[in-house]
């Protein structure tokens, strides 16, 4: 047993499969795990997914202090996602959402479905929150492909289709927040700038009055290019409006008159932040419309156009917000329960990384050796010349997401090799730095570092010419 769960046995109590000393145990930790005594939210579900006989009393007895009578299935693992949060290997997440399915028959005893078969449509709206609201990369599912993939699977019949089709409807206007941080919930956009902001691991921005670290400010004109998912934004709202920027802590607001410390944020300036977390700025080397223009491409692949008041402050624009980007952006989370068929990707905390700083670029080039190996597999192994347009169009879409992530993993691991090399944690000194290393690449989106040989062997990777993104590849035709 961890130690952790120790924490919820008395002095005197010993462990033994079966014992009353064990379901006692069991129950005092189930519930210091639902009152959070002690707890996270994001520590509950590694106590309630093992495969052991303990795991299973723990969660049994968690279960017991939800009441999900009168509830549709939807509204009973909503009130259940929320009160911590899901993570895990597949197999393990469906250990514990067959628990809730368990304690959903208890709760309902008129109900006609089977335990399996609560278990299973539980999958399924797993499934489909993932294909509708997740990082998914194609056509989402229809309400006719959710009935026909549930087919004879109610204990070899049909489910009713009118039940399907409104647990469909429910999911597809209000996604389901199991994957949401903690912390965000609590927390507005505005104050959430603010508690990452104030992350002081480097120090290498001005402190504000509110605590947390300015990296740069200037006017910067700006145009929204793609939405969500890259998806091409209107052309009624793509025009250039200028703002005054401020990049504080993983936020970059964009307000309409000049930033002033004491200056209260009004909605609109809420409305127009950006949050860089796992983003990427890139010269728009094919944009020949203006001068100075960057494109930003954020986690969830909205891309958005930036014209600098000259080349010095755009490439500044572009080094510092990859750096900060680089510096507290959070390791991936591994994807959502979905078809394994379907490109999906992984999920991006938007919390401010807990890693160390010689912990975080080696997590960064690990996933950019991770890539790089998918991207090489997948290029193995192109489609036939007969596939379908559907498919061809995925893995196009695979191979061009997957080309993207290796550019944004080698800059983030070159940035923050090179920044350790800077004996100052100024901003300003470190462009200096790789202005006087000759280390900024015109041609994009960050500077080329030369990093010096590691212990293990292993150096920092060079970025071929094909590797280049304009920022129109950022965005879905």
């Amino acid at each position: 047993m961890d130690e952790v769960e120790r924490l919820g046995l008395g002095s005197n109590d010993t462990l033994s499969n079966g014992n009353r000393a064990d379901l006692d145990s069991a129950k005092r930790l189930a519930k210091r795990l639902f009152y959070l005594h002690g707890f996270k939210k994001c520590d509950v579900a590694r106590h309630l997914s093992k495969n052991n006989d303990f795991s299973r009393l723990v969660a049994e007895e968690y279960l017991r202090y939800f009441n999900f009578s009168e509830m549709t299935l939807d509204q009973a693992l909503r009130a259940f996602l929320l009160e911590f949060a899901l993570t895990g290997e597949t197999q393990e997440r469906e250990r514990i959402l067959a628990h809730f399915s368990h304690q959903y028959v208890q709760c309902n005893s008129s109900l006609t479905l089977s335990e399996d078969s609560v278990h299973t449509l539980t999958c399924a709206l797993m499934l489909l929150n993932t294909d509708l609201h997740g990082h998914n990369v194609g056509k989402r599912m229809s309400c006719t492909q959710f009935i026909g993939n549930l087919e004879g699977l109610n204990s070899s019949h049909d489910f009713p289709k009118e039940l399907l089709k409104a647990l469909y409807n429910s999911i597809k206007n209000e996604k389901l927040q199991w994957t949401i941080d903690e912390e965000e919930l609590r927390q507005s956009f505005s104050e959430l700038g603010e508690q990452r902001g104030g992350v002081r691991r480097t120090g290498s921005g001005l402190v504000s009055p509110s605590g947390a670290l300015l990296y740069k400010t200037g006017f910067l004109v700006r145009k929204v290019h793609a939405d969500c998912d890259g998806k091409r934004t209107p052309r009624g709202k793509r025009g250039w409006k200028t703002f005054y920027a401020v990049l504080k802590g993983l936020i970059l607001y964009l307000q309409k008159g000049e930033y002033r410390p004491d200056k209260q944020l009004s909605d609109e300036d809420l409305k127009n932040a950006v949050s860089i977390h796992h983003s990427l700025a890139i010269r728009a080397t094919d944009y020949s419309k203006r001068p100075n223009v960057f494109y930003l491409r954020t986690a969830d692949w909205r891309v958005y156009l930036f014209q600098a008041p000259n080349a010095e402050q755009m490439q500044s624009w572009i080094t510092r917000i990859n750096t900060v980007a680089a510096m507290f952006s959070a390791p991936p989370l591994p994807a959502a329960i979905g078809s394994q068929k379907k490109f999906s990707r992984p999920l991006l905390p938007g919390s401010a990384s807990k890693l160390s700083q010689e912990e975080q670029v080696q997590a960064h080039e690990a996933r950019f050796r991770s890539i790089s190996t998918e991207l090489v597999q997948l290029r193995s192994y192109p489609p036939d010349r007969k596939v379908k347009g559907r498919e061809l169009e995925e893995y196009r879409m695979r191979e061009e997401y997957l080309e993207f992530e290796k550019t944004r993993y080698e800059t983030y691991s070159m940035l923050l090799r090179a920044k350790q090399r800077c004996d100052d944690d100024d901003l300003s000194v470190f462009e200096a730095m790789l202005l006087e290393e000759s280390a900024l690449q015109r041609s994009q989106s960050s500077p080329t570092l030369q990093e010096k040989p590691s212990g293990n062997g292993n150096n920092s990777c060079s970025r071929g010419q094909g590797q280049r993104h304009s920022y129109r590849q950022a965005v879905r035709k």
